[in-house]
């Protein structure tokens, strides 16, 4: 977890420390945690994630690259989507974007979540960090 900034390895050491139902209770959770977007931020103007399965989006703020702002979008009826996107919130929200970038493309798999939660879902989170990283290259 070293290539990691210290607030996502939280969390993936937070999803560790529970077993089975309980990290989909973890994760529901964090889909309740999904800050509000700011007033002056339509989802209009944000990027889709159209590999995640409920519709997402996206907006990344580099204009201070040592403090990259991360904002999301999803239905409340979404919940591993919003989860997805706050685990990221929390962990990479404020982050640099050279910490950013050195995140595991695959860092999704440390939070056990394979055997409960299905590939094409999972797909969608990989999509999400892709996606911020892409922004920051």
């Amino acid at each position: 977890m070293s290539a990691m900034p210290a607030p996502l390895a939280e969390v993936v050491s937070d999803f560790k420390e529970v077993e089975g139902q309980d990290k989909l209770a973890l994760l529901l959770e964090f889909a309740g945690e999904l800050p509000p977007l700011p007033d002056e931020l339509e989802e209009a103007a944000m990027e889709p994630v159209p590999e995640c399965q409920s519709p997402l989006f996206l907006h990344v703020d580099a204009d201070d690259r040592a403090h990259v702002r991360l904002y999301f979008s999803a239905p409340a009826e979404a919940p591993t989507t919003r989860g997805f996107a706050a685990i990221l919130a929390t962990g990479l929200d404020g982050q640099s974007a050279e910490d950013i970038l050195a995140v595991p493309d695959d860092f999704y798999t440390d939070l056990g979540l394979a055997k409960l939660i299905s590939p094409l879902r999972l797909r969608g989170m990989s999509a999400m960090l892709a996606r911020i990283k892409n922004r920051l290259k």
